[in-house]
Formats: C-alpha cells, structure tokens, sequence
C-alpha cells in the first residue's frame, strides 16, 4: 500500500538531468567509416581535413573572356575597346574564351562577363572595365590543403556531403548511431492491427519514439510489448541491456499497484533508479536510471507526457552520446490567449507558431491532457513556463522551441 501513497517529492527538472548525467557519465560512441552516399544526417567523428586545395586551380566563376585586368582600364561602353582572341597564354590587350569553372590562362588575371562583350570573327569588343581578381576563384579559395574541411562534432547537411565529395571524399568517418531497446508495457494494451476489444487500447508509443530516436540520429530496436509482470518486464530490459546502448520503457512508472517497472529495474542491479518524479507537466512519473553503465528512461505511457519526458531527458543523453550540443531553433512570439502555469512544476506548454503581418503569434494548444495525441500533431513547438509562474498572459512575448516549421495563419 506504500506504492499508492504519490509521490512524496519532485525532483527539478534540471537537477534531474544533471544528477543522472553525473552518474551515468555518458561518453561520445566509437566511430565507424560509411559511404558518403549515407551519411546525411550523420555525425562527425573526428576533423575532416582536405586533402587538396579546393578549388585546384585558378578558375573563372563566369561565362566570359579571360583578360589583363589593367589592359581595360579606362574602357566602358562609350569608349570600347577591342581585344585579339586566343587559344595559349593570354598578352597584352589579348582575351580567351572561358566557361565557368575553366582554368584562367596564363596571363590573365580577371574575366569580363559576355554581357560586357561583343564577339566578332577573331576579336572581342570589351565595353567595361574589370579589377584584378574579378570573377576568379583562385585555388585554395574555399579550402586550403590540410586545412579542415568539416570539423568533428558535425550533424552532416547536403552542402557538408558536396563539400567532401569535390574534395574526393568517398567514405566518411562518423559517430556510431546509438542503439536504443524500446519496451511498451501494459495489460490494457493491444499491438496495432489486432483486434480492439472493449477496455483496450492501441499501444503507439513504441512507433512514436522509435522515430523520435530516428531523428536524433539513434537507431531503435523493438523490444516488443508486454503486460503488467514484474518477471516479463525484468526479462526484457535484460534483454534491451544485453542489445542496446541505452533502454526506454513506456508506461507502469508510477507508484500505483499495476506499475512494476521502477520494481523491476531497481531487482536487475545497481544504481538502478536515480530519480523518480520530476516536477514537470506531464510527465511527472517519469524515472531515470542507469543499469550496467547504460541510461534507462522510464517513461509515463500517456503519448504526451512520454513525449515531454523525451524531449527533457532523453534527448539530450543522446545527443551526448552522439558527441553534439545542439538545441531546438528559437523563436520569438505574441501568446494569443492566457494560461496558466503549474507552481512548483515546469511545464511544457504545446503551441502552435504562425506567421501573421510579419509577426510570430503562438496558439496555445492545449495546457493538460497528457493522452491527448492530438496535442502533439496540432502543435509546432512548445513554450517551457516556469516552475515560478502562475501563468503567462495574453500577448506576453514568449521563447518557443521549434519542433517543424513556422506556417501561415
């Protein structure tokens, strides 16, 4: 009966994190070489330096005619100039035909735009002048030999992978992905596409945070779904243990009858559970525990509040383990309406950003409701309010976290 007592204290959501962190001293993963082809998304595992200058040679970076920059001074279009066409080195008051990306001949030291010329048999007339250097990438422009190209602790975009590639990078070396077991538990709840029968309910949290792992670069593993049994439940996050880097459980993390994981995690060894209710909305069931030097995140098994609980614990252990510090995009807008807050607890209001007269405006979605998938798909963000705020009201500029892009109204 001591288990339905509530729980007696929350911890802060920030002494939260950094207790765990602290015990559980996450280190960033071995490295591992894959082909450039799939390393979008990826994360760098050392300084990636080039092995020649990019570019390799002096090139125009226009359509034109390579010159003698001091060869124009004083033309324009009032007092053309011409100019003899070469196919060598370029001379005095000589041109040579280029394409963007040709070498710039001997000589020659800027190229004028075709726009400025006018070709004739084997002439040009030049009608502008052009400085030294104009429309000339020089070798090395972009990056030096030996310099680093992309530096370690990179998440790697389509410029990162162009950038490489034209340095002939085949391979690149990045982060392991971490491996994360996901378990979902509960009597009441049945695998999606079997039968629904009265009492019970799809279990989504599985698929839902299998992505979330995705998009932070993690690679999930199924550890399936199983009903409320203390012996089951020890069995499987064994078993995530054994494959994982790291385990999430879903659901019986409070302190009623039915919810055995805080059990069964503390029965499988030691430290076991570090924290066990957070002062946060939603989320407040949630555990934090470290087994076999590996991080548990026992989630709430209400979609939202697991979510939150993602979102403020696991996320940020990932990331680490990946080797990054990287945050959610910010920005700034107006609340539409008032809500309130939660006194002594941190909460993770949902909101919807939209752009309107070139102002950002935040709809509140909606405060409680931790079931409430819909909370989640109508929102592009949340707004943290304060453990010591009663409230935030209508029109307050507030800090929004990003989750998807900024719509129209």
């Amino acid at each position: 009966m001591a288990r339905l007592k509530g729980f007696e204290k929350l911890t802060d959501v920030d002494e939260a994190l950094q207790t765990f962190l602290q015990q559980l001293k996450p280190k960033m993963l071995e490295s591992e070489q894959i082909p450039i082809q799939e390393a979008l998304g990826r994360v760098t595992a050392q300084d990636i330096k080039a092995k020649y200058n990019l570019p390799l040679f002096n090139r125009s970076a226009v359509d034109g005619y390579a010159v003698r920059a001091k060869d124009t001074f004083g033309v324009s279009a009032f007092k053309p100039k011409i100019f003899e066409l070469t196919n060598g080195k370029v001379g005095e008051n000589q041109a040579k035909e280029l394409w963007t990306g040709n070498p710039v001949p001997e000589g020659a030291d800027a190229v004028v735009m075709l726009e400025y010329t006018k070709k004739m048999e084997n002439q040009i007339e030049l009608r502008a002048t052009i400085t030294p250097g104009r429309n000339v990438s020089n070798m090395g422009e972009d990056v030096t030999k030996g310099n680093i190209a992309v530096p370690v602790n990179i998440r790697l975009n389509p410029h990162h992978l162009g950038l490489l590639a034209a340095l002939g990078e085949t391979h690149v070396p990045v982060v392991r992905k971490p491996k994360v077991a996901i378990l979902a538990t509960g009597s009441e709840l049945v695998e999606l596409g079997n039968k629904l029968e009265p009492g019970k309910i799809v279990e989504t949290n599985r698929l839902t945070f299998s992505n979330m792992c995705k998009q932070v670069g993690a690679e999930p593993l199924n550890l399936g779904l199983v009903k409320d049994d203390l012996d089951t439940i020890i069995k499987k996050i064994e078993e995530g243990l054994e494959q994982a880097d790291a385990v999430i459980t879903t659901g019986g993390t409070s302190v009623g009858y039915p919810d055995f994981v805080p059990l069964a995690v503390n029965k499988i060894g030691k430290p076991g559970i570090v924290v066990h209710g957070v002062a946060i909305r939603p989320g407040m069931p949630t555990a934090l525990a470290i087994l076999k030097g590996k991080p548990v995140f026992v989630l709430s098994g209400n979609p939202v509040a697991a979510t939150v609980g993602f979102e403020a614990f696991t996320r940020p252990t990932l990331l680490k383990m990946l080797g990054i510090n990287e945050f959610r995009p910010t920005v700034e807008a107006k609340l539409t309406k008032r809500v309130a807050g939660a006194l002594g607890r941190r909460v993770f209001l949902r909101v919807r950003v939209y752009e309107k007269d070139g102002e950002y405006f935040a709809e509140p979605v909606r405060v409680t409701g931790s079931g409430v998938l819909t909370t989640m798909t109508r929102a592009n963000g949340y707004v943290i309010i304060p453990e010591n705020r009663e409230g935030v009201d209508e029109g307050e500029s507030v800090k929004v976290k990003l989750f998807s892009c900024i719509v129209g109204e």
